[in-house]
């Protein structure tokens, strides 16, 4: 233990070599087809972890096994694989009990036609904060974003963009999306904290959004001329789940009667039939959405598994400590930390283009740096979230950008012109870690 401990002090380069590897291997991929989803990350983060298992042979295989064996069986990884599966539950049920559509008709209904565009980005937000995925966001909205754009004269980019810019919204901010999960279990807070925390920073963001929007628009109008059916009931869940993660309700209880509640709209609304229940669980051909919300979260579950063990081994290794002893560095101070934690997230992010792949990788990283310069848990949270957010919603290879092109047409360099929100967010962010005012008692 005294030598592992020295290792850890002194810090080691080599140790980092199976991130360099995945970041080759994942880069490499993408850059060679075009691609930067040709190759399954679970593939390059498995190379990465057979060549941290190779490395440091002072070390036994078996000595190898019980680190990563406390890395992965760490509470916070557990609590957080849980969580995914149990969100993919939710987002599946709400989805087959029709809360989606619903939810996006009855927004359409109430705003005036005046601000439709600036409506795509309010719905937006509130569709992906509910969902907690930025992807169905996308997918949800795409297709009115194209109606509003025939019907208004104005381009196509700008009612996407609109999209967009309302999904990584709630991609961020959500408190069942995978990035706050794994943003909030890697720094050890609460999510009502951390969504108080980060409601602060990006409000300013998202509000100047909102005038943008409106002032690039307001000379057009239009009249939908089909049916918006909704059901003010279907959205109820969404509302559950809500107000009741704001409140501190276990997240785990939310979640699940969250879903109960989408099962039982569902019958009441006759969206789901009462004897298809449980087939629909399992899969069955009417409301195959539930099982699948819950297998849409494996990819990302087994990620965070693989990426504890490599990152328990890189630790071993002395791969951590030679970063934080380059950050030490370069940091000076509270602030100094703060802005290391946010190019990391995001220089993580244009790595991986996954900005919960990014939280996971760079999450105990960030740990080390908030805990050494006493960045409060929820604060590092936020920065990690955010700056990631920003990232994946400004890179042209990025999953929703890439989603968002091909639903209307379009290349991710027509959109990003109108990527207000997450250029916003990024100064917001920063301008927060430059102003605002420390407390001598605050940890």
């Amino acid at each position: 233990m005294g030598e592992t401990k020295t290792v850890e002090k002194k810090g080691r380069a080599i140790a980092l070599l199976p991130i360099g590897v995945f970041l080759v291997i994942f880069l490499g991929s993408g850059i060679i087809t075009g691609d930067f989803y040709a190759m399954p990350a679970i593939v390059a983060f498995l190379i990465a972890l057979a060549v941290a298992f190779l490395q440091n042979k002072s070390l036994s295989f078996n000595h190898k096994i019980g680190v990563i064996a406390k890395g992965v069986g760490d509470e916070n990884i557990i609590t957080m694989s849980l969580i995914f599966l149990c969100a993919g539950g939710f987002s599946g049920a709400v989805t087959a009990a029709g809360g989606v559509e619903s939810t996006v008709n009855l927004g359409l209904s109430v705003l005036p036609p005046s601000v439709a565009v600036v409506g795509l980005f309010v719905i937006g937000c509130f569709i992906s904060v509910s969902m907690g995925t930025s992807m169905g966001t996308i997918a949800a909205l795409a297709p009115i974003a194209v109606g509003i754009s025939e019907k208004t004269g104005f381009s196509m980019a700008i009612c996407i963009g609109a999209v967009m810019c309302g999904a990584m919204f709630g991609d961020n901010l959500s408190m069942i999306s995978d990035t706050t999960i794994a943003a909030v279990k890697t720094q050890g807070c609460e999510m009502k904290d951390k969504f108080k925390e980060n409601f602060l920073i990006v409000l300013p963001a998202a509000v100047i959004t909102i005038v943008a929007f409106f002032f690039i628009t307001k000379d057009a109008s239009f009249e939908m001329t089909g049916e918006l059916t909704y059901n003010v009931w279907k959205v109820i869940p969404y509302l559950l789940v809500l107000v009741g993660a704001l409140i501190g309700i276990n997240v785990f209880v939310v979640l699940i009667g969250g879903t109960i509640v989408s099962l039982v709209v569902g019958v009441a609304t006759e969206t789901i039939a009462l004897d298809q229940i449980f087939i629909a669980v399992g899969g069955g051909e009417v409301n195959g959405q539930i099982i699948g919300g819950v297998t849409g979260m494996y990819d990302i579950t087994v990620i965070s598994i693989v990426v504890a063990c490599i990152v328990s081994l890189v630790k071993e290794y002395g791969g951590i400590q030679f970063i934080l002893n380059i950050f030490k560095k370069l940091i000076k101070g509270e602030k100094g930390a703060e802005v290391g934690i946010a190019g990391l997230a995001l220089a993580v992010d244009c790595c991986t283009a996954n900005n919960t792949v990014a939280i996971v990788m760079a999450g105990p990283i960030a740990k080390e740096i908030a805990t050494e310069y006493d960045v409060d848990p929820k604060r590092s949270a936020s920065l990690l979230d955010i700056f990631s957010s920003v990232g994946q919603g400004l890179i042209p290879y990025g999953a929703q950008m890439l989603s968002a092109a091909s639903l209307t047409g379009l290349t991710p360099f027509n959109i990003l012109p109108y990527m207000y929100y997450p250029i916003l967010m990024a100064v917001s962010a920063f301008l927060f870690i430059a102003f605002r005012k420390r407390k001598a008692t605050e940890i």
